[in-house]
């Protein structure tokens, strides 16, 4: 039986922070358990990738994510602090969330920052990263307002998920000439949901996709894949395509690795020198190895959709892209060490400190991942309880109060669950237009806030 759902009797408070999907999930397991449980956000909104990551137009989807959510929020033990950001130069610091008390904190902080891969010209105009443009058309402040100069051949690093919102985005709503999804290894290896891709396949140009084949099956004949079968594979997957609204083709280049972005005199993308691959065994995969042959490819920008690193200003121990976590294993299941935060100068765990979901492991699945290892580290934190003295009512209300004050000395606008109310609305009294994709949202912080304060005063 999973404790972590039963009451305890012995209360602690938790600070968890980050309200995506990892956050909420711990957030739901451990008040479910009878703690009381802070909730820290960078935005003002609750969510995380399920309000900024997940395609606009899939409300359903969206508004049963949200239902769930509210539901956590509005339990009493649950306390949000929305628009409250964690780390060097930010609202608060690691060090200051720690002198608050809390028996356990949770970082679910995602991964806020971008891979590259490192190429020349990386920094082109008409260069993006793919989590800025899904954050563009998700509307989220200091992105939806952003201008997005896609030009009229676009192409996308990448055959994930990602990759295919991001051609879903640029075909049905900004409807460019071409999308051209780049990648080092074959269409054997795609990454991408076959359900995810009926919201492009209408634009998928078939014949283009029957020639790009054969320019490459020498190549996947050589490593005992067979070209007729995967075609036959790719346009089958194009059975159930949703409609199609736009000229827009889209396409793919296999087994192309891209070794510089070219610029023309005003360091505009005009280009991308690419490598020609082969696909060689590994295991029971396969890795690109370059064949020194190189050619250009005209684009007029360029989306890198390769993955994602967390936020080292946040505070916490890094190295590499990720958040340090204890190499030590426990053998508990799921494994305590996967979880903690360690320090690798002291060669000590920081002691009530837990990662969970994107800032455990960047890029790991979509919301259902995160939610899983939410309640994974749910029971990893529940179990390091179990060794402490319950807190007491007045104890929690103390750091409460020092969490509050140290806010308003920072003068930072925070929004609490009632606030969120008041937004949502506002939100709801307004009709999507222009390039606002699915619900209306307010595009700023500042009109949140104004919309949040103006409604409250009422």
């Amino acid at each position: 039986m999973n404790t972590a759902h039963q009451p305890s009797g012995a209360t602690h408070l938790i600070i968890v922070v980050g309200a995506g999907p990892a956050g909420m999930s711990v957030a739901n397991v451990l008040s479910k358990a009878g703690h009381e449980v802070i909730v820290l956000n960078r935005d003002i909104k609750f969510g995380g990738l399920a309000e900024y990551g997940i395609f606009p137009s899939k409300l359903k989807l969206r508004g049963g994510l949200k239902k769930t959510y509210w539901d956590i929020l509005e339990r009493p033990n649950v306390h949000y602090f929305g628009n409250v950001s964690v780390g060097a130069n930010k609202d608060l610091t690691v060090e200051q969330l720690r002198s608050l008390g809390a028996s356990a904190i949770v970082f679910s902080t995602g991964a806020q920052g971008t891979k590259t891969i490192g190429v020349e010209g990386d920094s082109a105009q008409g260069v993006f990263h793919a989590k800025d443009v899904v954050y563009h058309f998700n509307r989220l402040p200091g992105f939806g307002d952003r201008p997005f100069d896609m030009g009229k051949h676009v192409a996308v690093i990448g055959v994930g998920d990602v990759m295919v919102d991001i051609a879903h985005w640029l075909s049905r709503y900004k409807k460019v000439e071409r999308v051209t999804a780049i990648a080092r290894r074959g269409p054997a290896e795609r990454k991408y949901n076959p359900k995810e891709i009926r919201a492009i396949c209408a634009n998928l140009d078939q014949e283009a996709l029957a020639k790009e084949i054969e320019r490459i099956r020498p190549r996947l004949e050589a490593v005992g894949q067979q070209p007729d079968a995967i075609l036959k594979d790719m346009l089958a997957e194009c059975d159930k395509c949703e409609p199609k609204v736009s000229e827009t083709k889209f396409g793919f280049r296999f087994l192309a690795s891209p070794k510089r972005v070219l610029v023309d005199a005003n360091n505009r993308v005009r280009a991308l020198e690419m490598e020609e691959t082969k696909l060689e065994p590994k295991g029971e995969d396969t890795a690109a190895v370059g064949l020194k042959q190189f050619y250009e490819f005209p684009v007029d920008s360029v989306v890198f959709a390769v993955g994602d690193k967390v936020d080292e200003t946040v505070g916490l121990p890094y190295k590499n892209g990720v958040f340090v976590t204890n190499p030590n294993k426990t053998g508990n299941e799921p494994d305590d060490a996967l979880f903690q935060a360690y320090d690798e100068a002291s060669g000590q765990v920081l002691p009530g400190v837990f990662l969970a979901g994107w800032a455990r492991k960047a890029s790991e699945g979509l919301v259902g991942v995160a939610k899983r290892d939410g309640e994974w580290c749910a029971e990893v934190v529940s179990r390091y309880l179990a060794g402490l003295s319950p807190v007491t009512r007045a104890a929690i209300e103390s750091s409460m109060k020092r969490l509050t004050d140290l806010l308003v000395q920072r003068k930072t606008a925070y929004v609490d669950a009632a606030g969120l109310k008041a937004l949502q609305q506002a939100e709801q009294g307004q009709k999507a237009s222009g390039d606002c994709i699915g619900e209306f949202k307010y595009v700023t912080n500042q009109e949140m806030l104004g919309h949040i304060y103006a409604i409250r005063s009422k």
